[in-house]
């Protein structure tokens, strides 16, 4: 689906001057300690183009690379937030795909939020990067760290060749909701496959229509029916892609609202999704947000993180 305008709540800056900026992030960072309200001023009211202009007046005129030097001034989620800001999406999903596969254990929400939400454009753009940044295919990266379905349903996802036409063939639509049906809730045992073939391959209108055609058949809501039939991370793929075809906004609303929700913040979930969506539909977000909780994610974030780490945050949630 194209983008109609933008949707987000961070903007381009009027009358904007990248070496203006420049120079106030330099006096923000001279001296003992740092004016972190001069980098959440900057930073969180400027577009990612700009901010990339601001890199270049400041590598220009100080000889230093801005993201090293705020990284050393700076700590903790905070810092994470601004070094995110200073990536061009494609690279910060390629930063946090990679983040979540380093190391002992993988973090499966960032491979499954990322994965089930981006367009076939912006994961080539994202494969792209990963190869030129890590030296290395992000599809290898993947199938070294993940096994059995749920690396099968990455892998289709990472191919980036879903249709992304908008028309719906009537006939297939009903046999896809039919086979669904009879590869999960009508057998003993779940024959996935069935259900990658169609949700990872199929465009959003014709999915629209099979999940249709599929409350008809089977009684129940599609969503319903992959939390019966699968479990773990394999559950969490599927149904987040199902999510993403119906509503992507209610989808981050959502992620975000578990992440804050109960005892103690998911913070990796906070962070990417603030910051990868700032531009694109946070506006539909909030919204989303409201509707489906009754509380703003402005109040939400308000009650659930302190300090600059909050104060950028809410600059890029946009206000009540």
């Amino acid at each position: 689906m194209a983008a109609i305008g933008n949707r987000g709540t961070v903007t381009e800056a009027a009358g904007f001057d990248p070496e203006a900026d420049a120079q106030r992030l330099r006096g923000a960072m001279k001296g003992a300690g740092t004016d972190e309200a001069a980098v959440i001023d900057v930073l969180s009211h400027r577009t990612i183009a700009q901010r990339q202009r601001i890199k270049e007046a400041f590598k220009q005129a100080v000889g230093k690379d801005l993201a090293d030097e705020l990284s050393s001034e700076l700590s903790g989620n905070f810092r994470s937030v601004v070094l995110g800001l200073l990536m061009l999406a494609p690279v910060y999903d390629a930063y946090e795909l990679r983040n979540a596969m380093k190391g002992a254990g993988t973090e499966e929400a960032c491979l499954v939020d990322i994965l089930a939400s981006r367009t076939n454009a912006e994961i080539k753009t994202i494969n792209a990067f990963y190869k030129k940044e890590y030296g290395k295919d992000l599809e290898d990266a993947v199938c070294g760290d993940t096994s059995g379905m749920f690396q099968r349903v990455l892998v289709s996802l990472l191919t980036a060749g879903r249709d992304e036409s908008d028309k719906v063939d009537e006939a297939q639509a009903v046999l896809d909701a039919k086979e669904i049906y009879e590869a999960g809730e009508a057998r003993w045992g779940t024959d996935e496959v069935k259900f990658l073939t169609v949700l990872c391959v199929r465009n959003q209108n014709h999915l629209l229509r099979v999940f249709q055609e599929y409350q008809k058949i089977s009684g129940r809501d599609i969503e319903d029916s992959i939390k019966r039939e699968m479990s773990g991370c394999l559950e969490d793929v599927f149904l987040a892609i199902v999510k993403c075809m119906r509503d992507k906004p209610a989808f981050f609303a959502e992620r975000l609202y578990k992440s804050m929700k109960g005892l103690g913040t998911t913070d990796s979930v906070l962070i990417r999704i603030m910051v990868a969506r700032a531009e694109i539909d946070m506006l539909d977000i909030k919204a989303q947000f409201l509707k489906m909780y009754g509380k703003t994610l402005y109040s939400f974030i308000k009650g659930d993180t302190s300090g600059d780490y909050r104060k950028i945050l809410l600059e890029l949630c946009g206000g009540e």
